[in-house]
């Protein structure tokens, strides 16, 4: 493991929050790109929270990452730049509990302090015969205590690694390896036929299910997202807007509302660019993105704390959750700037929505700028036939040249509302 190599107060305080409730080889790369980008303390102090969110995009638990910038700089600001080596001093950094404080204060400093985790609680728990309770701070304490005299004649570092890796690789929850066990002459459990009762297994609660729809808002050739509140999950992450549905509101409607709500704005929600499952430690969902077009409206950031209209190509550089991330990849592999129409009949969802269908988009209205033929016969000026599904240009918006563009149009967009519903050619298209 990278950090026994230089076994650094610095490496080891960035490897123990990675570590936590994620697995060494998880951790390991992202360990490795981590020390490249930040290599020393007062790097990551002065490091913003979005490069530091970004390197551990995927690493999932985010709130470890703020916490461990948070502590650089309040170790730069108050300490000198110097990490405590004492538990206690370590205990009133943010993100520093009674296992991390052990883990840093006996690797970094060879301080004898227990490090002690789920793993060395079922350890300890199989050694003596007798599960722990809990984890509370009485359960913690009394198994500190049942451990202090063993780490008080060794070097507290082996020792508490000794007994991490003997928790992860040998004493694991469900086929432990006992004849592999190098204390198990020691140890209640070692003789019983089932050293796995030790500690009981305990019925987790299912999970609740949510179904969430987001959207993917264009304007122009840009994209809408924001950025959660620092004190929300997965906090200081950008996410395209959205949130769960309510009662018997269709999918559509829920991204039209939550974006109404969030930002603000007017959308017409078209097709979906993929549906995706996805778990969290406590919850899970089913989360459908959508193609949503801007109509009208100034966005503000409502629940958030900022939004930002982006290319689809700057989507790379915003760290995301990484259900977001899919969608991302998604709109990266499909990068259209104009939603292409929504099925048949979806314009029944955007009036129960209250918002007013595109042309083009579910329903022909009245107000139509112009017919298909008329359409056709524009498109034909310029050696090009529209697809049945592309959506008619609106009046007014101005055409940025783009490559996922079929053809480039200089000034004012192909097609323009006149009272008699005529269409005329605007400019003619760029070579």
């Amino acid at each position: 493991m990278p950090w026994r190599d230089d076994p650094s107060p610095y490496k080891v305080m960035v490897s123990e929050f990675m570590l936590q409730q994620t697995q060494v080889v998880t951790v390991i790369p992202y360990f490795e790109r981590f020390i490249r980008r930040f290599p020393t303390l007062p790097s990551l102090a002065r490091a913003r929270l979005e490069s530091v969110l970004k390197l551990w995009e995927g690493l999932g638990y985010y709130a470890r990452a703020r916490n461990l910038h948070q502590s650089a700089r309040l170790i730069i600001s108050q300490s000198g730049g110097v990490i405590p080596s004492d538990v206690e001093s370590l205990r009133k950094l943010p993100g520093f509990g009674p296992y991390t404080a052990g883990a840093v204060a006996s690797i970094a400093f060879h301080i004898p302090a227990p490090a002690i985790d789920g793993n060395v609680l079922r350890v300890v728990g199989r050694l003596r015969g007798k599960p722990p309770i809990d984890r509370s701070p009485q359960t913690l304490t009394e198994v500190a205590a049942f451990l202090a005299p063993a780490i008080q004649h060794q070097p507290p570092s082996d020792f508490t690694q000794a007994l991490m890796e003997l928790g992860a690789l040998v004493c694991t929850p469900r086929q432990p390896d006992c004849p592999a066990c190098p204390i198990r002459r020691h140890c209640a459990s070692g003789t019983s036929t089932q050293p796995t009762l030790i500690p009981p297994a305990t019925p987790r609660p299912k999970a609740p299910h949510y179904r969430i729809a987001v959207g993917v808002i264009w304007k122009h050739n840009q994209i809408l997202i924001a950025r959660r509140k620092v004190d929300q999950m997965l906090g200081g992450l950008w996410e395209f807007p959205g949130g769960k549905r309510k009662g018997t509101e269709s999918l559509a409607q829920t991204a039209a509302r939550e974006i109404r709500e969030e930002t603000g704005l007017t959308v017409a929600v078209g097709k979906p660019y993929l549906t995706l499952k996805h778990a969290y430690s406590h919850f899970r969902i089913t989360l459908t993105a959508f193609h949503c077009r801007w109509i009208a409206g100034r966005a503000v950031p409502r629940s958030s704390t900022a939004l930002r209209w982006i290319s689809p190509n700057d989507l790379d550089r915003y760290p995301m959750p990484r259900a977001n991330r899919r969608i991302a990849m998604a709109i990266r592999a499909e990068p259209v700037a104009y939603p292409p129409s929504p099925p048949p009949g979806a314009g029944e969802e955007f009036r129960s929505a209250g918002l007013s269908p595109l042309p083009g988009e579910g329903e022909v209205g009245p107000d139509r700028p112009c017919g298909t033929s008329d359409s056709g016969k524009a498109n034909r000026l310029m050696g090009r036939a529209r697809s049945p599904s592309e959506p008619l240009r609106r009046s007014g918006e101005e055409t940025a040249p783009s490559e996922t563009s079929p053809y480039l149009i200089r000034g004012k967009r192909l097609f323009s509302r006149k009272r008699d519903r005529s269409c005329s050619l605007r400019k003619e298209a760029a070579p």
